[in-house]
């Protein structure tokens, strides 16, 4: 089976590129904007003509699209997350390669939920921002394309690779700096929010299982257990040996603050920091996956501490 791969080389996309390769019937070739792809092509700018050549000419029988922007303005996030999705469905369309398109949604498309819940599939999508909403117009894209197609609404993705800039990845950094300095106290801020955790390795088995299979539609992939960030900062600072005290600071649920120590006069000290959650959904997500393992056959099998061990340890490489 010839794979096409857009985006192997994003956070989720270099895990979906090690499992697909890992399957000795795969032949895998890799599609984007880098000089180490297969071929370089920009799904953004390029044209859906251009894509159909390469895909008639290459003849995949499943395209997986990993690409796409998390980060930016309105007008970035719909031109890499939506546009781009709308190249590769119409050149899907005009190709006679008759490829299955394997898109990566994201479980901010659904927006806020209401606390204790668990979202299924069926739930009417209200993103609460930007990115959401990119995606979830992408979602749409693939649903109506007529294309033999399955979109993975992939919760809050964990492990080996979280970007520094993601809620993990910065507490990471500030219990980091606080072992680096000695400091014997961190306080944190904004660690109500409770998001479903989901390992990377365990969403490139669900990818690779959704392009062996005949699902179509949407299928949520997470845990199905909502985690709080407090608790997760608790597991990092177990996993880290991190013997300091954590000290949450007062206010609602909202954006991620640290700070690390006593007050001090340089401005890396000057006082909390926003680190702002950038999904939109409020203070509560917890997905459904039922539909995952009736339809996919897949369930997850790393649990959170395992990918926090494995975010603290690129962490810590750093001290």
């Amino acid at each position: 089976m010839r794979v096409l791969l857009i985006g192997a080389n994003g956070y989720l996309g270099r895990f979906v590129a090690d499992r697909l390769l890992a399957d000795p019937a795969v032949q895998l070739t890799a599609l984007g904007r880098g000089d180490d792809a297969d071929v370089r092509f920009d799904l953004a700018s390029g044209s859906p003509g251009a894509l159909t050549r390469f895909l008639d000419a290459v003849h995949p029988g499943v395209v997986v699209n990993c690409a796409g922007a998390t980060r930016g303005g309105a007008r970035e996030l719909t031109r890499h997350n939506t546009v781009a999705v709308a190249t590769v469905c119409e050149a899907l369309r005009r190709s006679g390669c008759g490829a299955r398109l394997v898109q990566l949604g994201c479980g901010a498309e659904y927006g806020p939920s209401q606390p204790g819940s668990s979202t299924a599939e069926d739930a009417v999508p209200r993103p609460g921002g930007p990115y959401g909403v990119s995606k979830l117009a992408a979602t749409e894209l693939v649903l109506g394309s007529g294309l033999d197609a399955v979109v993975l609404r992939v919760f809050s993705p964990a492990g080996p690779g979280t970007p520094a800039g993601s809620p993990l990845g910065r507490l990471a950094e500030a219990m980091r700096r606080a072992m680096q300095s000695g400091d014997g106290e961190l306080k944190l801020g904004g660690l109500g929010a409770q998001r479903d955790f989901i390992d990377v390795r365990d969403v490139a088995r669900a990818v690779h299982a959704a392009s062996l299979s005949a699902a179509q539609g949407v299928i949520n992939i997470g845990s199905g257990r909502a985690v709080r960030l407090r608790d997760a900062a608790s597991v990092l600072a177990r996993v880290a040996g991190y013997g300091g005290a954590l000290h949450e600071l007062d206010g609602p649920p909202g954006p991620l603050r640290a700070t690390i120590g006593h007050p001090r006069p340089d401005p890396d000290h000057a006082g909390p920091v926003a680190y702002p959650y950038p999904d939109g959904c409020g203070s509560w997500q917890q997905a459904d996956v039922r539909t995952a393992r009736d339809r996919l056959g897949w369930r997850p099998r790393i649990n959170l501490e395992e990918s926090l061990a494995d975010i603290w340890m690129e962490a810590a490489c750093r001290i």
